[in-house]
C-alpha cells in the first residue's frame, strides 16, 4: 500500500520516540476497534510485511503496543515496509531500536510517478540506496509495477523505479519484497529481462494458479496476506496449494486486509496466527508444521532479527 494512499497527513505521537513520521488513515464508517489478541501457535511466528507506522482504528496502537501485542500472539518478529523516504526512514530506524523489527525500505510504485513530476526521483532513490546499506535494513521493498492506481502517463516512471530498485537488492544482497497489481506480467517479464534477485519475495501475492506455479519454477516466495480468508479470494487459496512449501511467507500489510472474521477493521501483526490457521486448513496440515516451515523462510529471507 502506497504511504500516499493511506495517509491523512503527518502526525506526530507515535508513543515509541523514533520518529515524526507517523500518518493517520482516514476512517470511512467502519469498526475501528482492534480485535482481540488470538491464541498463539505452539511455533513462533514473523509477520514478514506490516506498516504499524500508520495509525488506525479508535485507539491507535503505538509500536511498542504492536509489538508486545504481537508477543502475546506469539509473533516475535516484523518486516517493517516503507514506501517513500519519510516512511523508509521510519522503517530504517525503528528497526535499529528494536530487537523484534527490521526494516525494507523503496519508493512505491506509485509514489514514483509523483516523485518523478516534481524531478526529484532520482534522489529518492538515492536517499533508499543509503538506506539499504544499513546492517537492519533487510529488504528492498515495496516496490514493483501497479497498473491499477497509476495509468500509463506515469508508468514509465514506475518501470524505471522498479529497476533501480532490482539493482539496489543485487548489490545489497538483500530481499527484494514486490507490489504487484494487474500488472503481472509485466512484473514478471521485468524480473526476466533483467535478472531478480536471489530472495525476491510477492508482497501480497495477488496472481492466479498458473502464476504461482510460474513463481514457484523460478524460485519466487508468495507472501499470502489476510485476503487470502475473504470469500472472493478462491485464487489465491488456488496459488496457495501450488506454491512449494519452502517458498510460502505469511503477512499481514496491516493496517490493511484484515482477516476474516475481523475483515474491515484495523490490522495488526498480532493477527498473523489467524491467516497460518486458515492457510493450514487450506492445505490440510498441522498448523504448528506449517507456522515451523514459514518462520523458517522467514529467516531464510531476512536473516536474523537479533
Amino acid at each position: 500500500m502506497s504511504s500516499a494512499e493511506a495517509a491523512g497527513g503527518g502526525n506526530g505521537g507515535a508513543g515509541d520516540g523514533i520518529s515524526a513520521y507517523v500518518t493517520q488513515r482516514r476512517g470511512d464508517g467502519r469498526d475501528l476497534r482492534y480485535p482481540e489478541v488470538p491464541q498463539p501457535l505452539e511455533v513462533a511466528l514473523y509477520d514478514n510485511h506490516a506498516h504499524l507506522e500508520i495509525l488506525d482504528g479508535d485507539e491507535p496502537l503505538s509500536l511498542d503496543e504492536h509489538l508486545e501485542r504481537a508477543a502475546a500472539a506469539g509473533v516475535i518478529g516484523v518486516v517493517n515496509a516503507g514506501g517513500d523516504i519519510e516512511s523508509s526512514r521510519w522503517c530504517a530506524e525503528a528497526a535499529e531500536r528494536h530487537p523484534r523489527v527490521l526494516a525494507a525500505v523503496a519508493i512505491h510504485p506509485n509514489d514514483a510517478p509523483l516523485y518523478e513530476q516534481a524531478g526529484k526521483l532520482d534522489e529518492a532513490l538515492s536517499v533508499i540506496d543509503e538506506l539499504a546499506a544499513r546492517p537492519r535494513v533487510r529488504a528492498i521493498g515495496e516496490t514493483g509495477l501497479d497498473f491499477f492506481r497509476t495509468d500509463e502517463a506515469g508508468q514509465p516512471a514506475q518501470f524505471r523505479s522498479f529497476e533501480a530498485h532490482i539493482a539496489m537488492a543485487k548489490k545489497h544482497g538483500i530481499a527484494m519484497q514486490i507490489h504487484d497489481r494487474d500488472a503481472h506480467r509485466a512484473v514478471l517479464d521485468t524480473l526476466s529481462r533483467v535478472g531478480a534477485p536471489e530472495r525476491t519475495v510477492f508482497h501480497c501475492y495477488s496472481g492466479d494458479e498458473a502464476m504461482a506455479r510460474e513463481c514457484a519454477d523460478a524460485g519466487y516466495y508468495l507472501s499470502f496476506a489476510g485476503n487470502i480468508t475473504f470469500k472472493n479470494a478462491q485464487n489465491l487459496r488456488d496459488s496457495l496449494k501450488v506454491t512449494p512449501l519452502e517458498r510460502i511467507l505469511v503477512e499481514t500489510d496491516a493496517p490493511f486486509l484484515t482477516p476474516v472474521p475481523y475483515r474491515g477493521r484495523p490490522n495488526a501483526s498480532y493477527l498473523v496466527p489467524i491467516t497460518v490457521r486458515f492457510m493450514a486448513t487450506e492445505l490440510d496440515m498441522d498448523e504448528n508444521e506449517l507456522a515451523a516451515q514459514i518462520a523458517e523462510n522467514t529467516l531464510r529471507v531476512y536473516g536474523d532479527f537479533e
